[in-house]
């Protein structure tokens, strides 16, 4: 399974919207536990000062939420 890093709701509030390196977003998403996480990618190609601390948070086991049907069903 992949590994994602666990944020607070405090943390994705403080990180949401923000550049985490040059033309990078960051973007957390739930998984199917209500976690919010961001990507390890995110986790280790952060070149911005202030977030840093993103390099220390705990990593989870990726458990996604499953996709809704398309056409969503009526």
């Amino acid at each position: 399974m992949t590994q994602v890093a666990k944020l607070t709701i405090e943390q994705r509030d403080s990180i949401t919207g923000k550049l985490f390196a040059p033309s990078s977003i960051t973007i957390p998403v739930q998984d199917i536990n209500d976690n919010w996480i961001i990507s390890t990618q995110v986790q280790e190609n952060c070149t911005v000062e202030e977030l840093m601390w993103i390099k220390d948070l705990p990593l989870i086991e990726w458990d996604p939420k499953p996709e809704p049907p398309f056409p969503p069903e009526e």
